[in-house]
């Protein structure tokens, strides 16, 4: 969400969330299911990441040029996030235990996106269409932090490689990922392993 934000020029309040205050009670009483993150636009409140995604999508046209490119963005960030709760998994639960069959195993969970990228232009755009969709920095979030917790993981894919890239050097983009904001942050909420 941020890297969406900063990349199409906007502004954001950020209220960071102490795991002492959240543990208080009240917060976590106030959210609709319990958890965060709430995003507040206007008199709108959501919670669910990827509900805000896709009100930021829509908001700011990055959901493909129409209904087809729409439901492909959609399958994508699916995708994406079958490999994020993979990952959240390993970090919560067992990543000492499970972080060599994890990284092992990752090859093959990203080849469908270097099939996606192969297909579109021959992997020098987007996951889909000409433009750059919500998805598309939803999946730059996910391998960047692939990135820190086993550099290298991305070798054994050049497009992803080159797709990081491409993405990281958008000049809004670049310089967001420049920022203590995005430099300090933890990687799935806990310290960088």
């Amino acid at each position: 969400m941020r890297m969406l934000l900063a990349d199409q020029g906007q502004s954001w309040k950020e209220e960071v969330v102490t795991k002492e205050s959240w543990l208080q009670g009240p917060l976590k009483a106030s959210c609709l299911y319990g958890q965060l993150p709430k995003f507040q636009d206007g008199d709108l409140t959501l919670y669910q990441s990827n509900a805000i995604l896709r009100h930021l999508g829509r908001t700011f046209g990055l959901y493909g040029k129409d209904e087809r490119e729409a439901a492909l963005v959609d399958m994508v960030n699916d995708g994406v996030e079958d490999i994020r709760r993979h990952c959240s998994q390993l970090i919560y639960r067992s990543y000492e235990e499970g972080k060599a069959k994890y990284f092992q195993e990752l090859p093959g969970h990203l080849k469908p996106f270097e099939t996606l990228l192969i297909q579109n232009q021959e992997g020098q755009a987007f996951l889909v269409g000409d433009q750059i969709s919500f998805a598309d920095y939803n999946l730059l979030d996910l391998l960047l932090n692939h990135q820190v917790l086993a550099p290298g993981c991305l070798d054994s894919h050049p497009l992803l490689l080159a797709y990081v890239a491409r993405l990281s050097a958008r000049p809004k983009l670049k310089a967001y990922l420049a920022s203590p904001e995005h430099v300090n942050r933890p990687v799935h909420g806990a310290q960088k392993i």
